[in-house]
């Protein structure tokens, strides 16, 4: 039997390999690999992250995503990788999840990854992306979140909405 690597960080077998998209979190709360998950410490926010949880409401895991739209898990995670989707850490045992609203039948809502993108580059994590795209606007097009005028084909007014926030 071989040592187990007790080092903080890792998970008893050393660290994660290189270019693994779903990392271990150190104490800090950074990862020591590529992370793209919404991996925040619980307290890292003003609202928990339950919260987060009960407004998407409906969360896919990675395999059920995969088993949906006939992809490997490497694929999945590929899309988690190049942020065509956005996942969270959901439930009691804390699953690398993506809101079911992000996928149609034909994969990831195409509208998204720019939606993302833009967000992202006006200062927004990705909770706070995920907490924005579900948040309920009267103001918007079509009664409902972001993401609802996003998937009525309102890309244009949520993106121009995104942007405001920026500056």
């Amino acid at each position: 039997m071989g040592v187990v690597d007790e080092t903080p960080g890792t998970h008893g077998s050393g660290p994660a390999p290189a270019g693994r998209p779903f990392g271990p979190i150190d104490g800090a709360g950074t990862c020591d690999t590529l992370c793209t998950v919404s991996d925040a410490p619980q307290d890292a926010g003003p609202e928990p992250v339950d919260d987060l949880e009960a407004l998407v409401g409906s969360w896919l895991t990675i395999p059920d995503i995969a088993e949906r739209l006939g992809l490997s898990l490497a694929s999945v995670r590929k899309l988690v990788e190049d942020r065509e989707l956005l996942a969270h850490r959901v439930g009691e045992r804390r699953m690398v999840s993506v809101p079911a609203g992000f996928i149609d039948d034909e994969g990831p809502l195409h509208a998204l990854k720019g939606t993302f993108t833009v967000l992202a580059d006006g200062g927004m994590s990705d909770t706070e992306i995920l907490r924005w795209l579900h948040t309920p606007d009267d103001t918007l097009p079509v009664p409902g979140s972001p993401l609802d005028a996003i998937s009525a084909g309102f890309k244009t007014e949520v993106r121009r909405r995104a942007m405001e926030l920026a500056f």
